[in-house]
């Protein structure tokens, strides 16, 4: 872990020190999913872990212009030992409630992202323990040097102890279950926002704190969040004023608004790759018609189940360029891709039928496909396409389509025989990918979203190596090994890396983010 000497003591810490803008505005912004709980520690998903950062923060976060990670709740650290990283907490902090942000606070906070109800814990991966120095310094223990720790902890925001016990909320919400903390519908934070409102499926309403012990770049004072599952009524929100930006446009629309003379698009490649998952572990798939057996452990039924999907075909017509085709489990951008590793098994319907035929099920067989309908481009679309692609080959997809917040707990209860994800990659680096994807279900956030429960030894081997190399090319060689031992054993079906356009009003100004993520601190509305 290169963080020797990293004792960063920057007064402007995560925004940029820039004069605000003379005249405060309200921003409202759409896009098609709601999140599913204000609980920071609950569920893991991009959209909310953007929203959630508006109210929470994290000791450290990304420069939005860089990706480089730059000190927020703390000021400085350094390592001590290869296994023992100091850091200095931010002085005069405080919560949205008064009270004052502490060591004991970033203790409970990490701590509690280690619980057994956590969806964090790939982040914290590694930490051994986590103890109180002083009132502003903290140390965090290894089990073994972890070179991606700084980057693990974007996404670790903090929360006020006594808030927590005070409120039964000590420990996360399980996103798996029905029951509810203070937490899943409260928020209490240190960030530049307070939530107050939050209305399920209707909006969401933010205010500026005037606490806040940053500077703003941006001019936006309230926000206005809006999930809109309607392409087409989110992008006519849009034409007519009622919103400022749509984060997920319709490629459809594109053409249109391009040429608007009031909207504007701004886009580029999201570090997010669009697969589908597979039940590898029972022995008989539930409402298949294959009984006593299960064809998603056989190999060549799933290089057959690959081979008849024509990505090129689902990017071009149904994202219409929204999408790169991809043969891996991570974007370009993310450490540990490579162009060999990256290059898909060919398109080959017949090869596809032979490889059926070979195990068995020349004449199909029929599969639970289970889809979100609100949370990535054209999600349920690509579905009913891949649906009738499978067809080809004899295989009959009983598709099913859910909006994200009950289909995520939903496959995490393992309850889908093929299953969509999109999986974005917070730290840049395969590991997060590795373990959470193809990791066999452990401990320590190993095996969190491997909802197939695929298993593989040499893979298990290579992830926990990563956990601890630090020889930079070694471990960049051990990134590429277990990409590529994952196409091998189709461990997934990669179909593509996303494209992010944003839509919004000529007169909003931002930074767009590859994490599709919009930092409300540089947001001007002119």
């Amino acid at each position: 872990m290169r963080i020797n000497a990293l004792i960063l003591s920057l007064a402007a810490a995560c925004a940029a020190a820039v004069v605000p803008a003379a005249h405060a505005k309200t921003f409202k912004w759409a896009s098609q999913g709601e999140i599913a709980t204000w609980d920071i520690h609950s569920q893991n998903n991009a959209l909310q872990n953007a929203i959630h950062s508006y109210v929470y923060e994290s000791l450290v976060y990304y420069n939005s212009r860089t990706f480089e990670v730059e000190p927020m709740l703390a000021t400085a650290w350094r390592e001590v030992s290869p296994t023992q990283v100091r850091f200095t907490l931010r002085q005069g902090v405080k919560f949205h409630d008064g009270s004052a942000f502490t060591a004991d606070d970033a203790v409970y906070s990490l701590q509690r992202a280690m619980s057994k109800t956590s969806n964090y814990t790939p982040y914290v991966q590694g930490i051994d323990k986590v103890v109180k120095v002083d009132a502003q310094t903290i140390d965090i223990y290894l089990k073994s040097p972890n070179p991606v720790l700084l980057r693990q902890m974007t996404e670790l925001r903090m929360m006020s102890k006594a808030w927590a016990e005070k409120n039964r909320s000590v420990e996360p919400k399980d996103i798996k279950g029905t029951d509810e903390n203070f937490a899943h519908r409260n928020a209490m934070g240190t960030g530049p926002y307070t939530l107050e409102t939050w209305q399920p499926d209707v909006k969401m309403v933010f205010k500026r704190n005037p606490n806040w012990w940053g500077q703003m770049e941006g001019n936006v004072t309230e926000i206005v969040y809006t999930p809109i599952k309607s392409a087409a009524t989110r992008i006519a929100a849009l034409l007519s004023g009622e919103v400022d930006l749509v984060l997920d446009p319709s490629p459809q629309d594109l053409p249109r608004l391009r040429s608007s003379g009031t909207i504007k698009v701004v886009d580029g490649l999201e570090n997010r790759t669009i697969f589908l998952g597979m039940d590898q572990f029972r022995d008989e798939l539930v409402g298949s018609n294959i009984k006593g057996k299960n064809p998603l452990k056989d190999l060549r039924v799933r290089k057959a189940l690959y081979q008849s999907i024509d990505a090129n075909a689902l990017t071009r017509n149904i994202l219409r360029g929204l999408g790169k085709p991809t043969g891996t489990l991570v974007a370009p951008q993310v450490a540990g891709w490579s162009e060999a590793v990256g290059k898909r098994m060919p398109y080959d319907v017949e090869a596809a039928k032979k490889l059926l035929a070979e195990a068995g099920y020349a004449d199909g067989f029929e599969v639970d496909f289970a889809c979100p309908n609100n949370r990535y481009i054209n999600d349920e679309a690509i579905c009913q396409a891949v649906t009738a692609m499978w067809a080809r080959i004899g295989v009959k997809a009983k598709l099913r389509t859910l909006p994200l917040v009950t289909y995520f707990p939903m496959i995490q209860r393992s309850e889908a025989s093929i299953y969509m994800l999109g999986w974005g990659v917070p730290t840049f680096d395969a590991l997060y990918s590795l373990q959470s994807l193809v990791r066999s279900v452990g401990t320590g956030g190993d095996g969190n979203y491997n909802v197939g429960r695929y298993r593989n030894d040499r893979m298990d081997y290579l992830v926990d190596r990563i956990k601890a190399e630090t020889d930079a090319p070694v471990r960049a060689r051990m990134l590429t090994e277990a990409l590529q031992l994952s196409n091998d054993t189709v461990s997934h079906l990669p179909l593509y890396d996303q494209v992010i356009p944003w839509a919004m009003k000529k007169n909003v100004e931002l930074v767009h983010r590859a994490d599709n993520r919009i930092d409300m601190r540089t947001v001007k509305v002119q």
